[in-house]
């Protein structure tokens, strides 16, 4: 028996890009596939990302079919777009013929549509019967996430028939949890753990072993909605029905992770305060396209800010040291309404959530707020009485302060709820607008308390 070599983790260096941009000048083949021969395709993936188009395709030529579609397929979004124009239709066409029919679909929507045709029209009859129904549905619901791969069995069938079958279409499908079992007019009813088909006697109807309790999506639920099901239930892939309740697809967990990725770092982005889904490497436009209007807003709070304490100069004037504590009531204010808005934020993204109720959260985050506020008052107030030995500044700052924490715990709770009530993203309220807005209320109680004790 052949000894199974240990695999060697590929790691991108300085020193082997450069090398290896040398072998794509100088043409060197051997040793583009020498380097590559025990590589795997995602991390050829990334390698790519840092070569031009043409020198991608040099080294994909180089390469099986079948390594160059799941090259493909592994591919983000953007720059699978820009590297298929380097390619004529039917070169597109022997990649997808490898893949299945959930990728196909997913690349062919990302090609003009001239293209698309002349690519559609080019694929295996199955695949092609396939991808047609695929594209049928939007793009973020079960329909357009599913894959039509998959094992199915009648009822009515003995174990033996079920695993003839089973070998027959497993030619087709790449991995499989589960057979799934419909009726004769091809509507879910359940599913049979592949260990109880061996277990079984031949001769025993998949009928008397089946599960009929099987978790299933709609064609037409949320891919959001997805994730989250599969997430509930421990679920490695979902069968998905139409409104009939027949079996037309199923969605495997590598779908998933995708979604959950993508929702994760739309959140991550709109809680910075970016307006569009923007990488790294976009354009300078796009770029500064997506950051530009909270960013507007932040000036716009400033200058509020910046007028807001000119019509406290006399007390500036008066009493100098007031404007060194401004940065420490304007920090705490954004911290406090962060921190709030950020729990409210991530507990109404949980499907199983339920809510207390408007006034029970409400005064749970009033005593928290009470606890925080007393312990940071009395830390600068100790603070401030031993480094300028200020009583009565000290007092004005501290009240103010703790002022400030109850406040902005209240604004960072209750922003986030009504958004969601009204429809908008509750993660809006998680980034640059409450921060803007606990400056303005910050900078409003500090002043005022200063100007009613001093």
């Amino acid at each position: 028996m052949e000894e199974q070599q240990p695999l060697v983790e590929f790691e991108l260096t300085v020193e082997f890009r450069t090398r290896f941009q040398e072998a794509l000048d100088e043409r060197d083949a051997d040793f583009i596939r020498k380097t590559l021969a025990d590589v795997k395709p995602a991390d050829i993936t990334t390698l790519l990302y840092e070569f031009t188009s043409e020198e991608s395709k040099y080294v994909m030529d180089l390469l099986d079919i079948e390594t160059q579609a799941e090259i493909i397929s592994d591919m983000d979004r953007d720059t699978r777009k820009r590297f298929l124009k380097v390619y004529p239709p039917a070169e597109i066409v022997n990649f997808l013929n490898q893949l299945a029919s959930d990728d196909t679909a997913d690349i062919l929507n990302e090609l003009p549509i001239k293209e698309r045709e002349q690519v559609l029209s080019g694929l295996e009859p199955e695949l092609k019967v396939q991808v047609t129904e695929l594209l049928r549905y939007e793009e973020h619901v079960a329909g357009g996430l599913m894959a039509k791969e998959l094992i199915k069995a009648r009822y009515n069938w003995t174990v033996v028939e079920c695993v003839n079958e089973i070998r027959k279409q497993a030619e087709n499908v790449n991995k499989f949890y589960a057979v799934y079992v419909v009726d004769e007019r091809d509507v879910l009813l359940g599913r049979v753990a592949l260990q109880d088909l061996i277990v079984s006697d031949a001769k025993t109807l998949v009928a008397d072993i089946y599960e009929h309790d099987v978790v299933s999506a709609e064609t037409y639920l949320p891919d959001t909605e997805v994730a989250e099901m599969m997430k509930k239930y421990d679920l490695e892939s979902i069968p998905v029905v139409n409104v009939q309740g027949q079996l037309v697809g199923r969605i495997t967990i590598d779908d998933v992770v995708d979604v959950i990725t993508e929702q994760a770092e739309e959140g991550r982005q709109i809680m910075a305060g970016i307006t569009e889904n923007i990488e790294e490497d976009d354009s300078v436009w796009r770029n500064t396209r997506a950051r530009l209007p909270w960013l507007l807003i932040g000036i716009f709070g400033g200058l509020m800010n910046a007028k807001f304490m000119g019509l406290f100069e006399a007390e500036l004037v008066r009493i100098t040291a007031i404007a060194f504590f401004t940065p420490l009531i304007q920090a705490t204010g954004g911290n406090v309404g962060i921190q709030s808005s950020s729990l409210i934020v991530q507990s109404l993204a949980n499907p199983d959530f339920v809510d207390e109720g408007l006034w029970k959260r409400l005064v749970k985050v009033f005593f928290v707020a009470i606890l925080n506020g007393v312990f940071l008052a009395l830390l600068v107030f100790g603070a401030n009485v031993l480094l300028f030995g200020e009583y009565r500044l000290s007092l004005v700052v501290s009240l103010a302060l703790f002022s400030v924490v109850l406040f902005a715990s209240f604004i960072g709770t209750i922003t986030p709820l009504i958004l969601n009530k009204f429809g908008f993203n509750p993660a809006l309220a998680a980034g640059p607008f409450i921060t803007t807005t606990n400056d303005l209320l910050g900078l409003t109680i500090y002043f005022f308390t200063v100007h009613v004790m001093l």
